[in-house]
């Protein structure tokens, strides 16, 4: 069986990586000229590292990543809310939750990838269907004919695109900011994830290890304005003036060149995800908010479920149907999860701050666990 992966991300390489795992031929075709390089970082929660484990791939010390311990969620003025026992509670699940540089884990997944080849500057224009093959199609001319057709190209997926008989973005009018920098602080030790809640406005803060964070920030500035925000540090400085002198000092030491703007957007939600051999996998399948932190974890296991469908159900297109439903169900709570934490994070009204502050400050653990419990919760079976 031959396979083509449509975009070289997260979830493009895990998906060739568990294919190829299962003796699966696999060509990784990518838009962009190169490597895409984000200068961003992403936390990978138990689900995702236990699947990354199974596949060979371990993250955090002495390879690039920090095993994150704690959860804490601050005044914008850096008040202590409420903490959660992240380790705790991903030592329970049986893997832990990871904070690393986008570009580290990207870098390790192509490492991982073996001799898969990876073919840049390969911009799908469409796909064609004949019987049980399909055919990538591109804009240079060139193009690929295999057995499936999976598109992992993020949330402006041109496969998506060509299978959706409408594809709106849904846009929340605010921008966020991220970054991934060498940077220390007393008031972020190793393996802390700090989360700073303001008015209408939201900045985390995380160790990823070596010396080194990730931050990403966000401000409501309406849609028009979002789309077109741009990053520099003087902007961020005024945007998050008076916040917790970490905050400052973390954007103080980000070169303008390093900071990420990108509008908050998803999708609506899809009932189908793809025809006959083709299919697709993560952002292109189900792009959800930041506020859950699972868009890569949600893709590592899309990659995982795919490769073991495949495997084992001889009918090309009935795996790729099998694998759509068995993904539906979870990756729908995840983006409703995600929408969901994203109206309270956002809360631009001074009352409903208030009342925020009040019920992370007096409700239960176990309450306020749940919902990330239940999304890295995911149990991959060992790999034949």
């Amino acid at each position: 069986m031959r396979a083509i992966v449509i975009g070289a991300g997260v979830g493009g390489y895990t998906a060739a990586i568990a294919l190829r795992a299962r003796c699966i031929d696999v060509e990784i075709y990518e838009a962009a000229p190169g490597q895409r390089t984000t200068g961003s970082g992403i936390n990978v929660g138990s689900n995702g590292t236990a699947v990354l484990r199974n596949l060979g791939i371990e993250l955090g010390t002495p390879l690039p990543g920090q095993a994150l311990e704690q959860l804490e969620i601050r005044t914008h003025t850096g008040r202590s809310v409420r903490q959660l026992p992240l380790g705790s509670m991903s030592r329970a699940l049986g893997a832990p939750t990871i904070g690393i540089a986008r570009n580290d884990l990207i870098s390790l997944l192509r490492t991982a990838a073996g001799d898969c080849r990876v073919h840049f500057g390969a911009e799908l224009s469409r796909f064609e269907v004949d019987g049980s093959a399909a055919t990538a199609i591109f804009a240079d001319g060139r193009s690929a004919t295999a057995d499936v057709l999976i598109g992992a190209d993020g949330i402006r997926s041109a496969v998506r695109s060509q299978l959706a008989q409408t594809n709106p973005l849904i846009e929340y009018g605010y921008v966020c900011w991220s970054a991934a920098i060498p940077f220390t602080h007393p008031r972020l030790p190793s393996g802390l994830a700090a989360q700073y809640w303001g008015l209408g406005k939201r900045f985390d803060l995380v160790d990823i290890g070596g010396g080194n964070a990730y931050w990403w920030g966000t401000e409501r500035l309406g849609i028009e304005a979002a789309r077109t925000a741009r990053g520099d540090q003087r902007t961020l400085l005024h945007a998050f003036d008076g916040w917790a002198d970490e905050v400052l000092d973390a954007i103080s030491h980000t070169p303008d060149a390093a900071i990420r703007a990108v509008p908050a957007q998803d999708r609506p939600l899809l009932q189908q995800w793809g025809d006959g051999p083709v299919t697709l996998l993560g952002d292109a399948a189900h792009p959800m908010l930041n506020s859950l932190g699972q868009a890569s974890g949600a893709a590592i296991e899309d990659a995982w479920v795919l490769a073991q469908t495949l495997a084992s159900t001889p009918d090309v297109a009935n795996a790729l149907r099998r694998y759509e439903q068995n993904r539906m169900a979870r990756t729908l709570t995840m983006v409703r999860n995600a929408r969901r934490r994203d109206r309270i994070e956002q809360l631009g009204n001074p009352l409903g701050c208030r009342m925020r502050t009040f019920a992370l400050r007096y409700s239960p653990t176990t309450v306020l666990a749940r919902p990330t419990l239940r999304a890295m919760r995911f149990e991959p079976s060992p790999t034949p």
